[in-house]
C-alpha cells in the first residue's frame, strides 16, 4: 500500500507546476480568490508587497483590465525541502476599454519572473515574487 501510494501521490514539481497553471487561469478568468489560494499569507517581496496588498492590487487590474491572457514558459523549479524557487518567461495581454495589447513583457521581449514558494502541509503557496517591472 505505501508503495502505491508513493507512487500515485503527485511530486512536488508537479503540485507547482499545477500551481502556476492554474493560477494563471485564475488570473484569465479574474476569479480573485483563486489567484489568492497562491499566496502565502505571508507574502512579503521587495516592492513592498505584502498578501493583503497584493490582493488590493490585483483587484483594482481585474477591475480595469478584461479578456486577461497569460502566456508562461521556460519555467525551471527547483526543491530544498520545503521551498522553492521558480523561475519563468511572462507575457500578459488584456484590455483595456477598447485597446487591447501587451501589458507585460512582449513577443520578442518576455518578463522574466522569479518566484519563491513555500510548502505549507502539503500545499506550495508563492511567499516572494522578482520581476515585477515597476510601472504595473
Amino acid at each position: 500500500m505505501p508503495a502505491i501510494i508513493y507512487l500515485l501521490w503527485p511530486s512536488d514539481e508537479s503540485r507547482i507546476k499545477k500551481l502556476f497553471r492554474e493560477g494563471s487561469g485564475a488570473i484569465e478568468r479574474e476569479d480573485l480568490d483563486a489567484v489568492m489560494s497562491k499566496v502565502s499569507f505571508n507574502y512579503n517581496d521587495e516592492y513592498g508587497l505584502t498578501y493583503l496588498y497584493l490582493k488590493e492590487t490585483m483587484k483594482s487590474v481585474f477591475q480595469r483590465m478584461s479578456d486577461i491572457k497569460v502566456e508562461y514558459e521556460n519555467l525551471q523549479i527547483s526543491i530544498n525541502n520545503k521551498t522553492a524557487k521558480a523561475d519563468m518567461d511572462v507575457r500578459v495581454v488584456a484590455a483595456i476599454g477598447n485597446d487591447t495589447g501587451y501589458i507585460l513583457g512582449d513577443l520578442p521581449n518576455p518578463v522574466h519572473f522569479k518566484f519563491t514558494l513555500e510548502k505549507e502541509r502539503t500545499k506550495w503557496l508563492v511567499t516572494k515574487t522578482e520581476g515585477l517591472p515597476i510601472n504595473w
